[in-house]
């Protein structure tokens, strides 16, 4: 295994997310390119929000969508614990180096005061930056502040002068100058580390290579840079992934689509498929070449070919991939997907039926939920619109003797004619001799599933059997006759 590690360390504090889950699928892929190590690590340290039914998304979500982890909190590793609430001892050790080395100091400044600050720097139109006038206060001094104001906060004592400049995989040169940054906070106190100072010590104990993460980040990045300085860690190397879009090119929220990788999950959507549509999210292959297993994406993957600017999230693309997917499932596995989206009564039904209808709606199918209401007329019976067994500017006396004529012709066929290539031949030589096809085969497409967008009608009839489908076209007939 080489020496490159990399890392993804979200926050049990909701469900995982598209966002998080794309930046898992790009460490993944950079790890396993280069026969690296792919690390999970939960921050959990913001106790009041975190939750253990949101890890277990989390680690469920990466393990469902096939994003495996080489070390992580549910089986450990060389570098365990990885959960941050677990590792308090270890941030306290830095901290307390950061003290004594005069690079980081209590701040006595309530909330209040820093947000009256705050707007007068906004009014100002300065930086709204905190540069602490307890910024030189150590020793004794600072002993005796700690006793009189038990409100305080650990911050970094942040150098004037200083231009902080990082090579990015993605983006190239990025600089920041310190005197823009103020001195910002590392801890609540010794016992409470907060995310950019937590996250360095993490990747250095974890020996993390390099850090692949959103650009929402780029600003994290001169901070920890410092801390890393002061610590006398080796720096990490940086890629920073463009944010994912909604249509409007705002930053994807739930009023553009789901957000949670559960949601998808639930909604019939295929691992593979978001897999493959979350790779695309930033990164082009170089070629026309869309749909890449697992182990394709990962012989394929490199930053070069990943885009800086922002990736939108196109729903549609994600059905059109989900669907061909569908399409490559064998009918066993198929069936055993979709069932728990089949309206209950397909329960007491004969599998080699449900096959039947899996098989019919497989070529239509783009996600899986869509087949409980796609094939829900298998199951119970239709109920009519009149207006949609209209063909053009048919009369219902017109409709009426239309369905005769199927029941005619349906009554008259025998057990082995039940077939969509004898029940075709039928219905489309009588049709013919009505001028237009539709006039037949329109009230009878939709006189069998009571929808205007369904299989072919000899399809369906084939299915339903020559009793229902008499019973079906008599139902509908009746919308007219019985008004």
């Amino acid at each position: 295994m080489s020496n490159i590690r990399t890392r993804i360390a979200p926050s049990p504090t909701g469900a995982l997310h598209v966002g998080t889950a794309r930046t898992a699928l790009f460490n993944y892929l950079f790890a396993k390119k280069h026969g690296g190590a792919f690390v999970l690590r939960i921050e959990d340290t913001d106790l009041e929000r975190s939750d253990q039914r949101f890890e277990k998304d989390i680690l469920d979500s990466l393990k469902w969508l096939g994003i495996s982890y080489d070390e992580g909190p549910d089986f450990g590793g060389p570098h365990a614990p990885y959960r941050q609430s677990e590792r308090l001892s270890t941030y306290k050790k830095h901290l307390e180096k950061l003290l004594a080395d005069k690079n980081a100091f209590y701040c006595f400044h309530s909330e209040a005061e820093l947000e009256v600050e705050r707007e007068r720097l906004l009014t100002e139109k300065k930086p709204p930056i905190h540069v602490c006038e307890y910024r030189d206060f150590f020793g004794a001094e600072a002993e005796k502040l700690l006793k009189e104001k038990p409100e305080h906060i650990i911050r970094f004592r942040t150098p004037s002068g200083r231009k902080i400049n990082f090579d990015d995989l993605i983006r190239g040169e990025i600089s920041f100058e310190s005197d823009l940054m103020g001195d910002f906070s590392l801890a609540k106190d010794l016992a409470t580390p907060l995310y950019n100072f937590a996250v360095v010590v993490d990747d250095f104990e974890m020996q993390i290579s390099h850090v692949i993460r959103g650009e929402d980040h780029i600003s994290n990045t001169p901070k920890q840079i410092l801390i890393q300085e002061s610590l006398g860690f080796p720096l990490p190397v940086f890629a920073h992934l463009p944010l994912i879009l909604g249509p409007d090119r705002s930053k994807l929220s739930k009023r553009h689509s789901a957000t949670s990788i559960v949601e998808y999950r639930e909604a019939g959507y295929l691992p593979e498929a978001l897999v493959n549509f979350m790779a695309l999210l930033g990164w082009n292959p170089g070629t026309e070449e869309e749909l890449f297993s697992l182990d394709e994406l990962v012989r394929a993957f490199d930053f070069d070919k990943v885009q800086e600017s922002g990736a939108v999230f196109n729903i549609e693309k994600l059905d059109w991939m989900n669907g061909e997917y569908i399409r490559k499932i064998s009918p066993p596995e198929l069936i055993k997907l979709a069932m728990p989206f089949f309206p209950a009564e397909a329960a007491d039904k004969d599998p080699k039926y449900i096959q039947r209808i899996v098989a019919l709606e497989q070529p239509r199918l783009k996600k899986l939920s869509a087949i409980g209401e796609m094939a829900d007329y298998f199951f119970r019976d239709p109920e009519y619109l009149r207006e949609l067994m209209r063909w053009k500017k048919m009369s219902e006396k017109e409709i009426v003797a239309s369905l005769d004529k199927s029941i005619e012709i349906l009554s008259k066929a025998e057990t082995k004619e039940m077939t969509v290539e004898s029940l075709s031949g039928i219905f489309l030589a009588e049709a013919e001799t009505m001028g237009a096809r539709g006039k037949l085969i329109w009230p009878l497409r939709v006189a069998l599933p009571g929808k205007k967008s369904s299989p072919g009608p000899f399809e369906v009839m084939e299915i339903l059997g020559k009793d229902e489908s008499l019973k079906r076209i008599e139902k509908a007939k009746d919308k007219f006759v019985k008004q």
